[in-house]
């Protein structure tokens, strides 16, 4: 086999070049969510975990469209839900969720969650997806299903709840209300996402089509090793973000 030159993510000596650093990505999955329609009025968030205040997570600010963001845009909270940087207001679903992800999985950066059509469609059939596709072999036996839709997510309770459902998989659907994914890094989770929204939609077109055929359980587990890593979600969005920069290079102000 050649040998693999793949690049690794990138590691800081500085906590300030590693802030700035999750906070171009966070900007750039904001307007790549955007790009592909992600974005619904005022629902949807993705976080990603401060180097150094790691109680602390940035976010979008609320009921600011995706594909306007900007990194300069982006607020600080603390694990009281106070916006300590930034001059908006903060989702209070986006901290009611965020905070118990990264306060139950301290080796989870960033999580994103939306209310993107094919991930809200799927999610009404209170199902996993299969393992139809090798993109979809990502999150076999690596994603979860929540199964108790109450409403909008306003107290960390529910978070709490959401994030136990997670447990340790990269993702959760949650029924009757979209998806959410979790990563290692900004770029993994904002990947993890996109993929999984494609293969919620892959899934409805092949079972609207006819019968699809599922993966063998055992090539379904070997393939998830070779494409669902944590490193193969960073350099998967590699490509994104050098497009979307290269597009909307003003999201870097």
């Amino acid at each position: 086999m050649p040998k693999s030159d793949r690049p690794n993510p990138p590691v800081f000596k500085q906590v300030e070049d590693e802030r700035l650093h999750r906070k171009q990505r966070l900007a750039a999955a904001f307007r790549l969510f955007g790009k592909f329609g992600f974005s619904e009025g005022i629902a949807g968030h993705i976080t990603a975990r401060d180097p150094e205040f790691t109680d602390h997570f940035w976010v979008n600010p609320f009921g600011t469209y995706f594909g306007h963001i900007r990194v300069s845009d982006l607020l600080l909270v603390n694990r009281e839900g106070e916006v300590v940087k930034g001059d908006a207001e903060v989702n209070q679903a986006a901290f009611a969720i965020h905070s118990q992800i990264h306060e139950a999985r301290p080796d989870v950066v960033a999580a994103a969650h939306a209310h993107s059509i094919y991930g809200k469609a799927w999610s009404s059939l209170n199902r996993l997806i299969d393992p139809l596709t090798q993109d979809s072999c990502a999150f076999y036996e690596d994603h979860a299903l929540f199964d108790d839709y109450t409403g909008v997510v306003l107290n960390t309770s529910e978070g709490k709840r959401l994030a136990e459902a997670l447990s340790a998989n990269k993702a959760l659907i949650l029924s009757n209300h979209g998806i959410l994914s979790v990563g290692h890094t900004v770029d993994e989770a904002a990947f993890w996402y996109i993929s999984l929204e494609r293969s919620c939609q892959a899934q409805l077109l092949a079972e609207a089509a006819g019968r699809p055929s599922v993966i063998k359980h055992e090539t379904a587990r070997l393939t998830q090793t070779q494409v669902g890593s944590h490193k193969n979600g960073w350099f998967s969005f590699q490509p994104l973000y050098d497009r979307i920069v290269r597009e909307e290079p003003d999201l870097l102000d």
